[in-house]
C-alpha cells in the first residue's frame, strides 16, 4: 500500500533533489503532495529547468494526513524555515517519529525545528557546523539513517543511496 508523502518546496530548490526522489517514490506506488505557501502556485528549481506545481498551501496541510516528509535542498529550505508554519510542520513529523528524508540543505528545516539533538545525520558541507550546533552527530557519508526514521544525504551525487534508504523506510 502506497504512502502519502509531503514535500516542502519553494523556488530555488535543487532540481535533482526534488525530481529524483519524487520519481523513485511514485514508481514505488507512493503519493506525493507538494506544499508551499499557496496551492496552485508554480515554483522553479535553481537550475531553472524543473518546475513544481504546489498541491496544498501550508495552512491547508496537516502533518496527520501524511506518512512521511521529503525536504529537498537548494535555497528552498532556508527560505521556508523563515516561516514558522513550515518549521512547526517539520517538527511534527520528527516528534511523531514519522519518516523524514532530508538532503543537502534540507536539514536546515530540522535545525530550525530543533529536531536534530542527539541524531545521527549528514547534510551539505556548508551546514555541518550548524548541524553540530543543533546537537546532531554529523557523519560525512553518502547516506545516514537514524533510528529507522531520519534519512539524510549530502549532495545530488548521493541520490542513489538516499533514494534506496528512503524507499526501504517507506516499505515498513
Amino acid at each position: 500500500m502506497g504512502k502519502k508523502i509531503a514535500v516542502l518546496v519553494t523556488d530555488m530548490f535543487e532540481d535533482s533533489e526534488y525530481t529524483e526522489p519524487v520519481k523513485a517514490f511514485k514508481e514505488a506506488g507512493h503519493e506525493i503532495v507538494n506544499i508551499e505557501k499557496q496551492a496552485g502556485k508554480t515554483v522553479t528549481g535553481k537550475q531553472g529547468k524543473d518546475t513544481v506545481t504546489i498541491d496544498k498551501g501550508i495552512d491547508q496541510a496537516s502533518p496527520n494526513e501524511f506518512d512521511a516528509l521529503l525536504l529537498p535542498g537548494g535555497f528552498s529550505p532556508d527560505q521556508l524555515r523563515a516561516d514558522d508554519r513550515f518549521v512547526t510542520f517539520t517538527k511534527a513529523f520528527m516528534d511523531a517519529k514519522k519518516p523524514v528524508f532530508a538532503i543537502c540543505h534540507g536539514p536546515q528545516l530540522l535545525i530550525t525545528a530543533k529536531a536534530l539533538e542527539g541524531r545521527d545525520a549528514t547534510g551539505y558541507k556548508s551546514i555541518k557546523v550548524d548541524m553540530e550546533y543543533a546537537g546532531a552527530n554529523y557523519h560525512d557519508q553518502e547516506v545516514v539513517v537514524c533510528q529507522n526514521q531520519l534519512v539524510t544525504s549530502r549532495t545530488p551525487d548521493d541520490l542513489p543511496a538516499f533514494n534506496r534508504e528512503s524507499l526501504k523506510l517507506l516499505e515498513k
